[in-house]
């Protein structure tokens, strides 16, 4: 992806996103552009007009850590955000290709021990990539994702998943968000590695199959993709409440463990326990 463009289009549309009001500006006159203008950011980061309009362009490579924070300030950057934008910072300066996990020369296999410990979870659990690829999944995690699984001769894909199946929409009962989220974890992962190959295809793929994401894709989110809660509805067992915890692999760089549990004696605990009788009834039918 080019640097420069992406440097632009990002701090454009986070700019659009703050109202004067909200900058705490004086509003006055008609205003032609959606949110901040580029003087109003320069002002309140306390760089010149210029310099902001220099940085703006993509011209990133070798500035301070000091001028990105007042950017971010100016901009009301959230985690995520301030993240995003170090990483296409040290793109320019080409300290990225230091930073992200090397290159894998094979493809990639599940370790017997990894496989093991994922056996172990007893609530569903999977690994996935930047690319959202579900690499690996207890069988609990199996089953819970047996939609995205219906294809055994695929490995299994969030993004394609959520854009280009009609069972996404039944699966997400918030859809919507089930999607923001996609995207912006594809976004921020773009960010991180730009050079992925594989990434460049998916996003090339579902922009031409899908003017949800491309829409998506345009708006330039990214997000810390840690904790939080999801709800499913699950074809065999019915709305799953989960929460979840992403875990980031020391032995696998770039891979994430995430891991869904149930409050106890919640109705999707029990739920759970009828997925996973579902799962072994399932497994013993296809062994047959």
């Amino acid at each position: 992806m080019d640097n420069r463009a992406e440097v632009r289009d990002f701090l454009t549309t986070r700019r659009a996103k703050i109202s004067p009001e909200q900058a705490g500006l004086p509003v006055s006159g008609q205003r032609r552009v959606k949110g901040l203008r580029r003087s109003e950011v320069a002002a309140l980061a306390g760089m010149s007009v210029e310099y902001y309009a220099k940085l703006e362009r993509g011209a990133l490579a070798g500035v301070s850590a000091g001028v990105l924070d007042a950017i971010a300030r100016a901009l009301r950057l959230d985690e995520a955000e301030r993240a995003h934008l170090v990483s296409l910072a040290h793109e320019a300066n080409g300290s990225n290709a230091v930073l992200r996990p090397a290159r894998r020369t094979r493809q990639w296999t599940l370790r017997p021990s990894l496989r093991w410990s994922l056996e172990a979870i007893t609530s569903p659990a999977i690994l996935g990539n930047g690319r959202q690829d579900m690499l690996a999944a207890n069988h609990l995690g199996r089953a819970m994702y047996s939609d995205a699984y219906a294809d055994p001769s695929a490995t299994p894909n969030f993004a394609r998943f959520t854009f280009l199946d009609s069972a996404a929409h039944r699966f997400y009962p918030d859809w919507g968000i089930a999607a923001d989220m996609t995207v912006a974890n594809l976004r921020t992962a773009a960010g991180k590695d730009p050079h992925d190959k594989g990434l460049h295809d998916l996003v090339g793929e579902l922009s031409t199959r899908s003017d949800d994401f491309r829409r998506r894709w345009g708006s330039h989110n990214v997000r810390t993709h840690a904790t939080g809660v999801k709800h499913f509805r699950h074809h065999v067992v019915g709305d799953l409440t989960l929460a979840w915890e992403s875990l980031d692999l020391r032995a696998e760089p770039g891979l994430t463990l995430t891991v869904y549990t149930a409050e106890p004696g919640s109705p999707t605990a029990a739920a759970l326990v009828l997925l996973a009788s579902w799962a072994m009834e399932t497994a013993g039918q296809a062994a047959r």
